[in-house]
C-alpha cells in the first residue's frame, strides 16, 4: 500500500494552489488558505542514453520521398527529399511528380544516413504546452513520460513545472545534450521556487519582482501562476510586466480561489502570455457580474464539488456570438494571449466510461498511475467520488460552449496552441496529446489548422518572449532544425492514426479488422527514434512495474 505522502494530492498539473517561498515546483507546503497538503513523490531522473537508443545526428542526412505537411498551414506537397546536415535542414528537394515512379540515384549521394519514407507523411515534431513529468508515484523513473511523449511524435514540451525547480533544470540541461531519450524541456517553474532562492514568500510586488529578476537571470524560460492568495492582482501584475522586461514567458492557471479578482481578460490586460486550461475565460463573461453563482454546498477543497461546478459556467456566462463575448476575445487577441485549451485533461469529466476504457490503459499506463486514477480523496484529480450523468451533461453543455470560444478565437485569428496535462483524470502521456488533437478538430478547426496549433503555434509562443519570432522548430523548413514526425498514415484524414495503439480499419480483402497507424519515426535534434522501439520500451516497463507489484501483466485490475 502506498502512504498517505506518496500518494499526495499533487498540485501541479491541474494544480489548485500555488507554491511559495523555496517550494518547489512539485512539493507544495500548506496554502494560506489553511489546507494541509501532502508532499508530492519525488521525480526520478531518466536514465542515461543507451546505445542504440536513437540513431544519430549525422553529418548528412536524406529522408526520401515523403508527403511534406510543414506546419505553416500550407497545403501538403511531395513527394519530397529531406537534406539534413548536422541538424539543420538544408534543402527539401523535389522527388518526382505523384502518381509516377519515383526516379533513382537521386542526389545528394553522400549521405552517411538515409531513411526510405516513401509514401510516408512529414510533419514538424509537435509541442505540448502543459506538462509535467511522472513522479515516483506514478512511474520508476520520468522516461516513462518522456519516451511516450516521442513515441506519439512531441519533441518538444513545456514543463509548468516539469518537477521539482531542480529536477526540471537538470533534465533540460540532459535533454538539451540528447544525454537522455526526451524531448525539447522549456522550463517554466512556480513563484518562490528553487532551493537558491532565500528571500521568502512572493506575495508582494516588491518580492516577486525581486524572485523573477533571480529566476531570470537562474535561466528559467517562464512562470508558472495560480492566482492564489499569495498571488494578489498587484502583485500578478508586478510579475507579468517583470517577466516581459527579463524576456521569459508567463502562464496562469487562474483558479478559483483568485479569478473573481483577476479574471481572463484582466490577466490579458496586465500582461499575461498564456492562460491554459478554461479558467479565466467564462468568468470574464459572466452575465451577473463577476463572482460566479457558488452552490450553497459548494467546497473548493472538495475536489468533486470543484471540478463539477466549473460546467455550470456554461449557463452562467453570455452566449456566442453576443457583444460581450466577441469584445472579449477582441481584448485578449489586442493583448497578444494565446489559449492553450488543454481539453483532453477534463474530457473524462464528460464521458468518464470512456476514458477508464482507454484502449492503451492495459498496455501503457503504469499501475501505480493507474491505481493514482482510481477515485481518491487524497489524490489530485480523481474527483469522481460519486459522478453521475447529470453531471456528465453539464460538462458537455460546458464543452459545446468552451470549444465555441476556443474555435471562434482561432477564426478572429488569435492563437491557440495544444497541451495535455496528461498524468491525471485517466490520462496517459502522449496519448492525452493525440486526444488534444482530435478535441481541436471537434470544436471546428479543420485538421491543418490541428496541425498548425501542434506545431507552428507552440513555437512561435515559447520563442516569441525570448525576442525571436522566427523560432527554430515547430516548421520543416531550410535553415531550421530538425525536428520531424513520420507516419505511415495521413493524419488530416484521421488523427487516430497517431495514436501509439493505431486506428481499427477493416482490410477488405481479407474482411478482417486491422490496427494501423501510429508514428513510425520521431526525429529530434537530428537523431531518429523508432516510435515503436520507444513503445516496446514503455511496454515493457510497465510489464515489468506490474510484476513487481503482483499484478497480473496484462489488462488492468478494474474496481
Amino acid at each position: 500500500m502506498k502512504t498517505m505522502a506518496t500518494r499526495a494530492l499533487l498540485l501541479s498539473g491541474a494544480a489548485i494552489f500555488g507554491m511559495s517561498g523555496s517550494v518547489s515546483a512539485h512539493v507544495a507546503e500548506a496554502p494560506s488558505n489553511g489546507v494541509t497538503v501532502a508532499p508530492a513523490a519525488e521525480n526520478i531522473p531518466a536514465p542515461a542514453r543507451k546505445a542504440g537508443e536513437g540513431a544519430g545526428p549525422f553529418r548528412k542526412m536524406v529522408i526520401r520521398g515523403v508527403t511534406l505537411i510543414d506546419g505553416s498551414g500550407a497545403a501538403p506537397r511531395g513527394p519530397v527529399d529531406v537534406v539534413v546536415e548536422n541538424n539543420i535542414i538544408t534543402e527539401i528537394r523535389n522527388a518526382g511528380t505523384p502518381g509516377l515512379p519515383l526516379a533513382a540515384q537521386r542526389g545528394p549521394r553522400d549521405a552517411d544516413y538515409e531513411l526510405d519514407a516513401t509514401g510516408m507523411f512529414m510533419l514538424p515534431g509537435f509541442v505540448d504546452m502543459h506538462v509535467h513529468a511522472a513522479g515516483a508515484d506514478k512511474a520508476p523513473d520520468a522516461s516513462y513520460s518522456y519516451k511516450l511523449w516521442l513515441a506519439h511524435g512531441v519533441t518538444t514540451v513545456r514543463g509548468v513545472g516539469l518537477g521539482s525547480y531542480e529536477f526540471a533544470k537538470s533534465e533540460q540541461v540532459r535533454s538539451a545534450r540528447n544525454e537522455i531519450v526526451a524531448p525539447r524541456i522549456f522550463n517554466y517553474v512556480a513563484m518562490g521556487s528553487g532551493k537558491g532562492w532565500t528571500g521568502g514568500l512572493t506575495n508582494t510586488p516588491e518580492k516577486a519582482r525581486a524572485w523573477v529578476r533571480w529566476a531570470a537571470k537562474d535561466g528559467i524560460d517562464g512562470i508558472k501562476l495560480l492566482a492564489n492568495p499569495d498571488q494578489p492582482p498587484e502583485t500578478l501584475r508586478a510579475i507579468f510586466d517583470e517577466a516581459k522586461k527579463q524576456q521569459i514567458g508567463t502562464v496562469a492557471h487562474l483558479s478559483q480561489i483568485g479569478v473573481a479578482r483577476m479574471s481572463g481578460r484582466e490577466a490579458g490586460e496586465a500582461g499575461l502570455g498564456t492562460i491554459t486550461h478554461f479558467y479565466g475565460h467564462m468568468e470574464s463573461l459572466l452575465e451577473n457580474g463577476a463572482v460566479q453563482d457558488w452552490h450553497p454546498d459548494y467546497n473548493f477543497n472538495d475536489e468533486q464539488w470543484r471540478f463539477a461546478d466549473v460546467a455550470n459556467l456554461a449557463r452562467e456566462s453570455f452566449a456566442p456570438g453576443t457583444k460581450e463575448w466577441n469584445e472579449y476575445l477582441q481584448a485578449q487577441k489586442a493583448n497578444g494571449v494565446t489559449f492553450d485549451p488543454t481539453m483532453t485533461i477534463y474530457a473524462a469529466s464528460r464521458d468518464l466510461m470512456r476514458a477508464r476504457n482507454a484502449d492503451w490503459h492495459g498496455k501503457y499506463t503504469m499501475p501505480q498511475m493507474w491505481d493514482f486514477f482510481q477515485s481518491s480523496r487524497i489524490n489530485h484529480g480523481s474527483y469522481f467520488f460519486d459522478w453521475n450523468t447529470e453531471k456528465e451533461v453539464r460538462w458537455g453543455n460546458f464543452y459545446k460552449k468552451f470549444m465555441a470560444l476556443i474555435n471562434d478565437y482561432k477564426r478572429i485569428g488569435g492563437r491557440v496552441t495544444t497541451g495535455s496535462d496528461s498524468g491525471f483524470i485517466f490520462k496517459t502521456y502522449g496519448f492525452g496529446f493525440v486526444e488534444e488533437l482530435e478535441l481541436l478538430q471537434e470544436a471546428g478547426f479543420n485538421p491543418s489548422q490541428v496541425i498548425q496549433a501542434a506545431t507552428l503555434n507552440g513555437a512561435l509562443t515559447l520563442y516569441e518572449t525570448k525576442g525571436n519570432d522566427a523560432p527554430p522548430i515547430g516548421t520543416v523548413r531550410v535553415g531550421k532544425l530538425a525536428d520531424m514526425v513520420l507516419v505511415k498514415e495521413n493524419p488530416l484524414q484521421n488523427f487516430k492514426t497517431l495514436y501509439g495503439t493505431g486506428a481499427l480499419r477493416l482490410n477488405e480483402q481479407t474482411q478482417q479488422l486491422e490496427r494501423v497507424g501510429g508514428v513510425s519515426y520521431t526525429i529530434k535534434d537530428g537523431i531518429v527514434y523508432d516510435a515503436k522501439a520507444l513503445l516496446a520500451d514503455v511496454a515493457e516497463m510497465v510489464k515489468s512495474e506490474k510484476r513487481r507489484m503482483g499484478r497480473p501483466e496484462e489488462g488492468v485490475t478494474m474496481p
